[in-house]
């Protein structure tokens, strides 16, 4: 039976490359997919890794009616045996609602790649839904690492280095952005409750008065 499948992870655990992976294994038995992405890191209309693998996509902007996408493009007597949608988050939740159409009304697996929070820790709207509305849920086994070494669960957002708790749900970046712009962090729950990025970790090693010593 055709599924729709949700992908998940933090930033930085291998979601696009699995996305790219699956387009592969498809593609080279024969099979015709077709791939969504919004905002990716490489451009509109792509879709990337950060090990350098990047494909075209349809960018799948707030306007865009994936379902009746999918259904044109059968009507005009293309080929569609599956599809991939990357940065899935990003999406509106009417646009998840017609992935699942996709899958009931035109029985066509449908996976799914995104991160679950934002960088507040609150839930991106599209992967709520696609939490709601999926077959599967799959966790990502290969894990991202906070800098002091333990799993990475969060997301935090960086300007100029220091982390930030507000602002815009959605400003396009990445955790290969320099210091000085907009840029993305994974960190485990306890250096994001405290805001401790590496950046910080690293001025606070460097403090000469990092613990407070009382003479005796």
């Amino acid at each position: 039976m055709p599924e729709l499948v949700f992908f998940s992870g933090t930033m930085d655990c291998g979601k696009s490359t699995l996305a790219l992976q699956i387009e592969h294994n498809r593609s080279a038995r024969g099979l015709v997919g077709l791939i969504f992405t919004r905002d990716d890191r490489a451009g509109e209309g792509k879709l990337s890794s950060r090990l350098g693998l990047v494909t075209d996509a349809v960018e799948a902007g707030p306007g865009l009616d994936l379902y009746g996408y999918v259904v044109e493009r059968l009507s005009r007597g293309g080929r569609v045996d599956y599809v991939i949608v990357d940065e899935a988050q990003f999406l509106l939740t009417g646009q998840i609602d017609q992935l699942a159409r996709i899958v009931d009304d035109l029985e066509l697996d449908v996976f799914a790649f995104g991160i679950t929070t934002d960088f507040r820790t609150r839930l991106f709207p599209g992967s709520q839904r696609l939490v709601e509305l999926a077959d599967r849920l799959e966790t990502l086994q290969v894990e991202a690492m906070c800098w002091c070494g333990a799993r990475a669960t969060h997301n935090a957002r960086t300007v100029g280095g220091e982390m930030v708790v507000e602002g815009e749900q959605v400003v396009v970046g990445d955790v290969a952005q320099s210091a000085a712009e907009v840029g993305y962090e994974v960190l485990c729950r306890r250096h994001h409750r405290r805001r401790m990025t590496s950046a910080a970790a690293r001025a606070a090693a460097l403090s000469p008065d990092v613990l407070p010593v009382t003479a005796t």
